[in-house]
């Protein structure tokens, strides 16, 4: 029998509240056993942007990675938000380690190609986990903080997105372990309506998925978020749960199956 592993990550939204932080934190480390944290940072990488001068470019909710974007994201998402992640743990008793796709050849990508005519820069598009040496981190009861940043093996930083992190992070454990993953968020989960927070979806299978995408009931952010769920379920993930940032002991939310 697969030893259980929690896999949570955190979005940027909570990552620059810091009392939803600190309470999410505190959540994280009461969870037993083995566990992994894979956070964000977007709108800390924002912010810092526009303090140095530099304009932040987005299409379709997708951050364009020029060069000078790729050293503010290195900066904010492997520096201050991970490492203060990572001292804040500490800080609860969890032995944490602050780690990005490069440290360990953990995770390894492609730089993205365009798509439809467009240039994302400095994107990686994750080309292999690596589990077992994850495991190794584990095993010697450290919980891994995974920043949102992967490598090509060619030398070159990519910025990835941390839903996607969180997913192929999970796919590679399932080898090893019994994976929850769970996405923790402003919302109490996926809604039917976005201004009525209590409208949860309890339950999304890929069916209901491809019903509520073409009838709108799904759009926007929460399209490709749902997308890596059902990746991870159909990999061998356990469970996969969309939930609010203060609930996140897998009893509340939307269940992916």
């Amino acid at each position: 029998m697969k030893e259980k592993l929690t896999i949570v990550k955190v979005g940027g939204a909570v990552v620059e509240d810091e009392a939803q932080l600190t309470q999410l934190l505190k959540d994280f480390a009461a969870i037993e056993g083995a566990k992994i944290l894979v956070h964000g940072g977007g709108r800390r990488a924002t912010k810092v942007a526009a303090a140095l001068g530099i304009e932040t470019k987005m299409v379709d909710g997708r951050r364009i990675t020029d060069a000078e974007m790729l050293e503010v994201v290195t900066m904010v998402y492997g520096g201050l938000v991970n490492k203060h992640v990572v001292a804040s743990l500490q800080a609860l008793g969890v032995d944490a380690i602050g780690l990005c796709g490069a440290d360990g050849d953990i995770i390894r990508s492609i730089k993205r190609p365009l798509r439809n005519g467009i240039d994302y820069g400095f994107v990686g598009d994750v080309k292999k986990a690596d589990g077992e040496k994850i495991a190794h981190f584990i095993e010697k009861n450290l919980v891994p903080v995974i920043a949102p940043l992967t490598h090509d093996g060619q030398g070159n930083i990519l910025n990835t997105n941390a839903d996607t992190m969180a997913s192929e992070v999970a796919k590679a454990m399932a080898q090893l372990y019994d994976v929850t993953l769970i996405f923790s968020f402003e919302k109490k989960g996926v809604l039917r309506n976005p201004d009525d927070d209590e409208s949860v979806i309890p339950v999304i299978t890929r069916t209901d998925f491809e019903r509520y995408k073409a009838d709108g009931t799904i759009s926007g952010g929460m399209l490709p978020k749902i997308e890596n769920a059902l990746g991870a379920v159909e990999a061998g993930v356990s469970q996969v749960i969309i939930t609010l940032a203060t609930a996140i002991d897998g009893q509340h939310g939307t269940v992916i199956r």
